[in-house]
């Protein structure tokens, strides 16, 4: 298949055709999907981390295991937020008030938008917190459990992966990541900004995309498909007297030239690229109003988009102690590290862990054949655990998770973002002297 030079997909024909018209001829193709930071179920990880960044922020040592669920009905929402949370005793912390602004930041401030978060706007808000159960504290507490040393949070599998099938990409060298959940990240972090910008004045805050990528020889080589589903005002009505197919028709070019065109790569375009944005014609009712939103249903969003396993464990509201969250970040460190250092063009690392106990139960390194130089991954295994240590006290300590740095994770995916300098996005930086370690 040969790339295009000049994209085709705002062909009208090209456009409405369906997956079913795929040439039978073309190769492995990978899907992956993302929301906007306004989908319901992302809102719930946004409240339920930023709820974590303020006890954090109070008391860095917090135990935090916080679940949010929303629901807008036509004259009122609901905010519930519940978990157990451990402060020091002369601590506080707004919950409501968390959830409130975190909502209305989003773009949650009118009901006609799916839920009007401010106070006075017809929104409940629910706190149901208790505290840590002593007999988990013990095992999580340094020198108090059967494990003297800090042990994990609870038990389970815990999954990093890293490829570099996307460094030949503009704009995702560095991300090791699969391509088609880093287009699909591209695309709905373009419908948050430009909601929270107003820089499209019409859109609303809830929004999907799809995005397909086909393979030849292990490499990407083009999209096949592009879907996006983009909230928005009812235009029919305020501009189009009332005609639907006008209003898809002027949502859709502009989606094409203020999203797609400026977000995604040309030359991911091909010309068998199709495109859908809004398969239904319409997407008005959205938000918690059309769906409600729970904490940790997006959690093949936040990690690899489903090319790459996982444990099952979700990571928002969750303090570091949870090796759900700060296992799976280390898992994921070393792994980038490993193809980096070019051991390997695809790894893929798990931990095991018991509840109390320290040290990882297991370790297991998959390479999907592309290790380099005939290493086994057997050999891999070996050298990352002699460089790394897979404790969650020293998880923590060398990837500095106590800090408020989770809330900016709620939305566009854990993984294959930029380290930044106040310690966010920690186990994305890659370290030069384990790169060397490893060669």
């Amino acid at each position: 298949m040969s790339l295009c030079a000049t994209p085709h997909i705002l062909d009208s024909a090209r456009i409405s055709r369906t997956c079913s018209d795929a040439p039978s001829t073309m190769g492995r193709v990978l899907t992956s999907e993302s929301v906007s930071a306004g989908h319901p179920d992302k809102l719930c990880d946004a409240i339920s981390d930023s709820i974590l960044d303020a006890c954090i922020d109070a008391d860095p040592f917090a135990r935090v295991a916080v679940e949010t669920m929303v629901k807008g009905m036509a004259d009122e929402s609901t905010i519930v937020v519940a978990g157990e949370i451990t402060l020091n005793e002369d601590l506080e912390v707004d919950f409501e008030e968390i959830a409130r602004k975190t909502a209305v930041q989003i773009g949650y401030d009118d009901q006609a938008v799916g839920m009007d978060a401010r106070r006075g706007g017809n929104c409940n808000v629910i706190t149901l917190i208790g505290r840590q159960s002593p007999e988990i504290a013990q095992g999580v507490n340094k020198d108090m459990g059967i494990d003297k040393d800090q042990g994990a949070g609870d038990q389970g599998i815990m999954f990093g992966f890293a490829s570099n099938e996307s460094e030949d990409i503009e704009g995702l060298e560095g991300s090791y990541m699969p391509v088609p959940i880093m287009l699909s990240h591209r695309l709905t972090d373009a419908i948050t900004r430009a909601c929270r910008s107003e820089t499209i004045p019409w859109i609303r805050p809830d929004g999907k995309s799809q995005v397909s990528v086909m393979y030849e020889n292990g490499r990407p080589i083009g999209i096949t498909s592009l879907i996006m589903a983009v909230q928005h005002d009812d235009l029919a009505n305020e501009r189009f007297g009332g005609d639907t197919t006008e209003e898809h028709r002027y949502i859709e070019s502009e989606i094409m030239n203020k999203i797609i065109r400026p977000t995604i790569p040309e030359i991911m375009i091909t010309e068998e690229t199709k495109v859908v944005v809004n398969g239904t014609g319409r997407f008005i009712l959205g938000g918690p109003y059309a769906d409600a939103g729970l904490t940790g249903r997006k959690i093949i969003v936040d990690t690899y988009g489903g090319i790459g396993c996982h444990g099952g464990g979700a990571f928002s509201g969750k303090d570091p102690s949870k090796v759900d969250r700060s296992a799976a970040y280390a898992a994921r460190w070393a792994a980038k590290h490993v193809v980096a250092s070019g051991l390997a063009d695809i790894c893929e690392i798990q931990l095991g862990y018991a509840i109390g106990v320290a040290e990882p139960t297991a370790i297991h390194v998959d390479t999907k054949g592309s290790s380099k130089d005939g290493l086994s991954d057997r050999w891999i295994a070996d050298r990352l655990v002699e460089i790394f240590d897979f404790r969650p006290s020293s998880i923590i300590d060398r990837l500095a998770l106590r800090k408020p740095i989770y809330a900016r994770t709620a939305a566009g995916g854990h993984f294959g973002r930029a380290a930044e300098k106040d310690g966010g996005f920690s186990w994305e930086r890659l370290d030069p002297s384990i790169i060397a370690s490893l060669r």
